[in-house]
């Protein structure tokens, strides 16, 4: 249940009429005393009050899952506005004060919200001094958040009213008086658009303590009149809104204390105006409401920089203000303002209370966090302070991590600095750098894996382990950890090694050389660890030290160039491929569009034989190119292994291949190189892709150096390779070689005997020469069986057809004499 509103509560109530529960309390006692119906009014008092609990119960609900919800998220701002909202509603006036104490906690409160909020409290306080202190607290908290002309206004005006000695005009209450104005002053007096408010309320209160000042007191009177005077000229020496009047307002003044214009006073509004017509247009476009907030944001934009490039430090930092009370979720705006601070303003406490606001209206974007460090460590905060600020930072959301590295960095940077100028080397001081650390790794290691963030990170800190922590133990233990998981980064062994060498640990920097010369690095990496270990041999080494390292570095660079002559041939034949490839779907294209032509005055017939032929040879180009591609691969190799030596090229190419089956269609070249690094020796890896579609087809052939490498690649089979487990088999070369890449169907074409030469055997075994004119009547369906050539001329040569006549076939088709043709009627 809600706590009973107390006395001055109804300004809490989001509607301040009386509900319809007490009107009917007061036309209760009238209708009773009218017509005596004492039961009729009662039942409708109760038919209101159960609809008042009905509301009070669903409030109760919501105020409960609106907590529960800031419970898990505190940080859910709309949360945090309902929540305020229902509890001004209900008028729980102790709980509206926890919940506005909490979302101030986390979050900078616009204007109006604190205006209610003053509001409010001014409602539940009496004029006690107690509660006049407490309206001040809030007013100073509110005008901190954000710049606010109307904020501003109202301190001063609560100031005056009741606070007791400001009210009863003593030089105490005065002075106190002249502090808060000159403070609104410095806040927004340069505000071009409202600064004249508070301009004008500044003039009015000395103008107030003018009449109160004795006549026979000259001396204090014109003191008071030049004071006034003071304020008129410092007003119009700066460039606001509705100059001339203020301007009219002077003359009249002078003339009423019966003194003429001062030329100063005159002067500088002259000046004061060219400014504000300089700056009239820029005004016009960022207090247009109406517009677009991406316009005014960019009309802003470019105030400021008109203001950076002609204006003063104070005048920009207002504009600053300006605008970041009209956008202050803008990180453009927040990183602009505080770097020009940073630029201008020495003062490091005001710039640290800048940089607190920006990361409370921006916490999630990490260049701020990183720079409120180095603006606290500037302004010499305790370590207290720093650590509670680098906390917070920590349960922010970043976009990248880079942000996070940034800011590990710089807090790492801070005690390094810290301990170092202090000249404090006791363990505990060193125990939080590497807190600090550890907690980097355990944090980015996952996300940010072989990247050079991640080893400078571990190299900063072996190195002060190493120097500030004086054990050497643990900086071997910072590198050992990162190479487990970034072992592959060539940069990581050459920074272990650098730092052994620094050390003068030679010894140990050539044990990690013979750990790393063997490995597979990117691009030739693999072979500039061999020559970096032979360089440090020249310069750090025994000559013994040096033939050891040559003698294991030798077949390793060896075995490398092979491999790179292996890749280049391989890049060659890809490039080859794709060039035959292109030029082949040209060509298809181009008969493609040819077909598409109706074909004029063809003898009937061979358009059915010449489409039959053609769908035949596609069906067999597509069943083919499966087989074909392996064949054409391993002649290919074979080919662009002529330049290496033939001894070399026979033991790998034919003898030491093994065949992958089953393999992923997303696995590549360096998934199976990883899959046999364990084994080594691999020379070359060729995986198959489809003709067509261009995607793997799963099969692959690995190249190894002799039948011991060979041998236990094929040790590997059943084991598993991207989730699938894979077939590693010894490839037979011979057995591929008898496997023809043609259809069965153009074989036995191929390996049909010559129908020319069977005529000749025929006629002069059997001396029937009616069978040897049966088979010139056939003609060309004597050659190819199932072929429909009835009536065919003899000059029409068919597609598929006439590559596979005979020599003897094409000697019947030349023209015959007279007497042959006799002969042939004539039999």
């Amino acid at each position: 249940m809600s706590k009973a509103p107390q006395e001055g509560d109804s300004a809490l109530k989001s509607s301040p009429e009386p509900s319809n529960h007490e009107e009917l309390k007061d036309g209760e006692r009238k209708v009773i005393m009218e017509s005596g119906e004492k039961e009729e009014v009662m039942n409708e008092i109760s038919d209101n009050s159960d609809s008042d609990s009905d509301d009070e119960a669903q409030q109760n609900l919501q105020l409960q899952s609106l907590e529960a919800g800031l419970t898990a998220n505190p940080y859910n701002y709309d949360s945090h506005l309902q929540y305020i909202k229902l509890l001004r509603k209900m008028g729980d006036v102790e709980k509206l004060r926890a919940a506005r104490e909490a979302m101030s906690e986390l979050f900078p409160l616009s204007p109006a919200m604190w205006q209610e909020w003053i509001k409010d409290e001014l409602s539940l306080n009496t004029d006690s001094q107690d509660s006049s202190s407490v309206i001040v607290k809030l007013y100073e908290r509110a005008v901190f958040d954000y710049m606010s002309v109307s904020l501003w206004c109202d301190y001063v005006n609560f100031v005056q009213e009741f606070d007791p000695i400001v009210r009863q005009c003593s030089p105490a209450g005065i002075s106190k008086a002249r502090d808060l104005f000159e403070g609104a002053l410095t806040a927004a007096g340069l505000h071009v658009a409202e600064g004249s408010k508070i301009w004008e309320a500044y003039r009015q209160y000395e103008q107030a303590i003018l009449l109160t000042i004795d006549e026979t007191d000259t001396q204090a009177k014109e003191k008071q009149v030049q004071r006034i005077r003071g304020l008129f000229h410092r007003q119009l020496s700066v460039p606001l809104a509705d100059m001339s009047s203020t301007f009219t307002d002077y003359k009249t003044w002078e003339e009423e204390q019966g003194s003429v214009q001062d030329p100063n006073v005159v002067s500088a509004y002259q000046k004061a105006l060219e400014m504000y017509n300089a700056r009239g247009h820029f005004e016009e476009h960022v207090t247009r409401l109406d517009s677009p907030d991406s316009e005014r944001l960019q009309h802003y934009l470019s105030y400021l920089k008109f203001e950076e490039t002609s204006g003063t430090p104070a005048r920009v930092q207002v504009l600053y203000e300006r605008a970041i009370t009209d956008f202050p979720i803008s990180p453009d705006l927040w990183l602009g303002y505080t770097r020009y601070m940073d630029k201008t303003l020495k003062v490091g406490s005001v710039v640290s209370n800048i940089y607190f606001r920006a990361t409370k209206n921006c916490p999630w974007v990490g260049e701020l966090w990183v720079r409120y460090l180095l603006s606290m460590e500037r302004s010499h905060a305790s370590e207290k302070e720093l650590a509670e600020v680098f906390e917070k930072s920590l349960r922010c959301t970043f976009s990248t991590l880079d942000e996070y590295l940034d800011l590990f960095l710089t807090r790492i940077d801070g005690l390094r600095r810290r301990m170092a100028s202090t000249g404090e080397e006791d363990q505990l001081e060193y125990t939080k750098i590497r807190e600090v650390f550890q907690q980097a790794s355990d944090y980015l290691s996952p996300q940010l894996k072989n990247t050079e963030g991640l080893l400078h990170l571990h190299a900063y800190w072996a190195r002060l382990e190493a120097k500030l922590g004086k054990d050497i133990t643990v900086a071997r233990g910072v590198w050992e950890n990162f190479l487990k998981i970034c072992g592959s980064m060539l940069e990581a062994w050459k920074s272990y090694i650098a730092m052994e060498v620094e050390l003068g640990h030679i010894n140990e920097a050539r044990s990690i050389y013979r750990r790393c010369y063997s490995k597979r690095f990117s691009g030739t990496g693999s072979e500039d660890i061999c020559h970096s270990w032979l360089r440090f041999e020249r310069e750090f080494g025994k000559l013994e030290d040096f033939d050891q390292a040559l003698q294991k570095v030798t077949p390793r660079l060896e075995q490398l160039r092979l491999f790179r002559m292996q890749q280049e041939s391989n890049s060659i034949e890809e490039n080859e491929n794709s060039r035959r490839k292109n030029a082949h779907d040209k060509r298809k294209l181009g008969s493609d569009i040819s077909k598409e032509q109706t074909p004029a005055k063809r003898p009937r017939g061979v358009d059915r034989v010449a489409e039959k032929t053609h769908v035949e040879n596609k069906h067999h180009g597509r069943n083919s190119s499966q087989e074909t591609k392996l064949e054409d691969v391993n002649s290919r190799n074979n080919k662009s292994d002529d330049n290496l030596p033939p001894k070399e090229s026979k033991t790998y190419s034919d003898q030491c291949t093994a065949f992958i089956s089953n393999l992923h269609v997303k696995a590549n070249y360096e998934h199976v190189r990883n899959f046999f690094s364990d084994v080594g020796g691999v020379v070359a890896i060729r995986i198959l892709n489809d003709n067509f579609t261009g995607k793997s087809r799963g099969l692959a052939y690995v190249d190894f150096l002799d039948d011991e490498h060979l041998a236990a690649g094929l040790a590997k089979n059943k084991q598993k390779l991207l989730g699938k487990r894979l077939s590693i088999l010894r490839s037979d070369p011979k057995r591929g070689k008898m496997k023809s890449s043609a259809p069965k169907s153009l074989k036995e074409h191929a390996d049909a005997p010559d129908h020319s030469s069977r005529k000749g055997s025929m006629s002069k075994e059997t001396g029937d020469t009616s069978k040897v004119s049966d088979v010139k009547d056939e003609g060309i369906s004597s050659r190819k069986p199932r072929k429909n050539t009835f009536a065919m001329p003899r000059n029409v040569k068919l597609h598929g057809v006439a590559a596979n006549r005979s020599k003897t076939e094409e000697d019947d088709e030349k023209p015959k004499s007279n007497d042959e043709f006799r002969k042939m009627f004539i039999h």
